[in-house]
């Protein structure tokens, strides 16, 4: 490939929080410029006709190849089932080296907006709004964090146990990070804890 057609990640990016990030379908050209052999396999592993999780394998020709998971709401995105499959395959490209250095710690969504792909809409992620207040400056309204599903906390569970976490350091996690136990999480931050579980996972799979 000659220097004129190398992908320039770049001149594609946005700003999400004061900080880099590149968009999903920013990083499937990528990929399709470097590797247009390259295969992306996705299948959904659970719906409940509210939240949907999606894992999704990315293969280079060269023999390379992550899995990423993905999970979303009907609370977060009226089209959560397509937002679930393109945040898993946002997180098997990162881990294969796409976009990775412009998705902090792997976290494909800070604490106010939750991108997983374009459009990017901060008003209608994670329960909070942003109302025009009188003039041009604009504040967060956060709704009430509704209780945590209970499909979330056994995938929150079973995540930890694939990345060695005995339920009782889950518990005391949930503590440190979110103030309250496992069963007491909301929506929200069971869907945040789960997130950075997957992050190692995917780190560990980078790693291998």
């Amino acid at each position: 490939m000659t220097a004129t057609h190398l992908f320039e990640p770049s001149r594609h990016l946005t700003k999400v929080n004061g900080s880099d990030y590149l968009e999903v379908k920013w990083r499937l050209v990528w990929l399709r410029q470097s590797h247009p052999d390259a295969a992306i396999e996705t299948s959904m592993v659970s719906h409940d006709g509210n939240l949907a999780v999606f894992n999704a394998t990315v293969t280079l020709p060269t023999g390379g190849s992550a899995t990423g998971w993905g999970s979303e709401g009907l609370d977060d995105f009226r089209d959560y089932i397509e937002k679930a499959e393109t945040k898993a395959i946002g997180r098997a490209l990162a881990a294969l080296g796409f976009g990775t250095q412009f998705c902090p710690d792997f976290e494909f969504g800070a604490s106010v907006g939750r991108v997983v792909d374009t459009p990017i809409d901060f008003a209608s992620t994670r329960g909070r709004r942003l109302v025009a207040d009188g003039g041009d400056s604009e504040r967060h309204i956060a709704n009430v964090n509704q209780p945590a599903t209970q499909r979330q906390l056994t995938f929150l569970r079973a995540i930890a146990r694939e990345v060695g976490v005995p339920d009782a350091n889950l518990d005391e996690q949930a503590v440190a990070l979110y103030g309250v136990g496992v069963g007491e999480l909301g929506r929200r931050d069971a869907s945040a804890f789960i997130e950075r579980l997957q992050s190692r996972r995917s780190t560990a799979d980078l790693a291998s």
